[in-house]
């Protein structure tokens, strides 16, 4: 566990005094901001409850594009400066290099998630917004974050390129967006096991207020399933 947090904590320093990471969010913030004044505002009589809700729907987009930018470098970035092989010589196992530099990234993304609180902090100026629904919905931004990040980390575990571990972790996610898509034109029984693939159908209840044990698991297994498959890629590559 010390190993772990030591490496979260260098990781998240190196994002802390880098300008890539606030870039990103900056820019990520602004779409983010954009497109919720251009759906979710368009009108002043629609409820507050549906606003926050296109809010969350908005968000749940740009926090996996943010995911995925945050986490193209993690591993990627180790073997392109070869410093990789620093790690491997140092006392800390391949489970403690991914977890490690996992949370780190989730905690950099933690801060996008704060910086973006004044978009439903406006709709509460100018309406009625439940402390329930605004705590679930940022609880599945997390979730949905958190499962981006795992995926993004097992992309950039494949490859020494930042740009290719970015574009591989996005055809990833896109696949598990897809599966969303696709159930809506697939019968049944297929459509459900098609749509239990898809991340939409499991943050959707967060986005409209509910937490439900089943959707929290969803996201806990993808997580761990794709942080497993990164330790694994790094395992097979310390022995070449």
């Amino acid at each position: 566990m010390n190993a772990i947090l030591l490496i979260a904590r260098r990781e998240l320093a190196a994002y802390l005094r880098t300008m890539s990471g606030y870039v990103i969010i900056a820019c990520v913030l602004l779409l983010d901001g954009l497109f919720f004044t251009a759906y979710a505002l368009k009108s002043n009589s629609t409820p507050s409850a549906e606003v926050l809700s296109s809010f969350f729907f908005i968000s749940s987009g740009f926090t996996i594009t943010c995911s995925v930018f945050l986490s193209m470098r993690l591993l990627a970035e180790e073997r392109q400066t070869g410093t990789i092989q620093l790690l491997y010589s140092s006392p800390v196992t391949d489970a403690e290099i991914v977890v490690g530099k996992y949370l780190s990234a989730l905690g950099f993304l933690a801060v996008f998630l704060l910086a973006s609180f004044y978009m439903p902090a406006i709709v509460m100026v100018y309406g009625k917004v439940s402390f329930g629904h605004l705590l679930a919905g940022y609880f599945g931004l997390l979730l949905v974050g958190s499962m981006s990040l795992a995926v993004g980390t097992f992309g950039s575990s494949l490859t020494s390129s930042q740009v290719l571990a970015a574009i591989l972790s996005g055809v990833m996610v896109v696949a598990l967006t897809v599966a969303w898509l696709m159930a809506m034109v697939t019968d049944r029984p297929l459509t459900d096991a098609v749509q239990s693939l898809a991340w939409y159908s499991h943050f959707k209840p967060f986005q409209d207020g509910l937490v439900q044990l089943k959707h929290v698991a969803y996201f806990a297994l993808v997580t761990y399933v794709a942080l497993f498959a990164a330790t694994r890629v790094l395992e097979s590559r310390r022995w070449r």
